[in-house]
């Protein structure tokens, strides 16, 4: 069926042939995401491990959770005033296609670009896949010219 995925329940049991599947709709993982963004955003991290795979993927480097944590501790720490905003989101399950968008003031430098507390405006571009209803990789493309142009 197009637009829907099957993930094997997660607390199946049985043997693999016989595991009950459940389906994942667009909008069950457009949900999902906006979820995850919200929990970025009051930096809920206890609750982080509920949306991103333990074993998670960053731009071809296998980061972990503990790893996702702590970049994204240092993006907070960088970036008091740091908010994610959903601008686009396309879903096409197992994969979320999303175009955030950030107006914010980096402390000292970003993105190796010294912003010294200037304000600046940029966007993202990042798909994530999900496995198990996780982010298992991620692929961010920051528009880095956008904030060159800025200072």
């Amino acid at each position: 069926m197009a637009g829907t995925l099957r993930f094997a329940h997660p607390t199946a049991s049985y043997p693999r042939a016989k595991r009950q599947r459940i389906h994942v709709t667009k909008a069950d993982l457009s949900d999902l995401y906006r979820n995850y963004i919200a929990c970025l955003n009051k930096q809920d991290w206890a609750t982080l491990d509920q949306f991103v795979h333990h074993d998670v993927i960053h731009n071809g480097r296998r980061i972990g959770l503990s790893g996702y944590l702590a970049m994204l501790d240092r993006d907070f720490a960088e970036i008091p005033d740091l908010h994610f905003n959903i601008k686009m989101l396309i879903s096409d399950p197992p994969y979320i296609a999303s175009r955030l968008s950030f107006d914010c003031t980096p402390k000292g430098s970003f993105l190796g670009l010294h912003v010294g507390g200037k304000r600046v405006s940029f966007t993202e571009n990042v798909f994530y896949e999900f496995r198990n209803y996780k982010i298992r990789e991620v692929w961010s493309v920051i528009d880095k010219a956008a904030i060159e142009a800025q200072l």
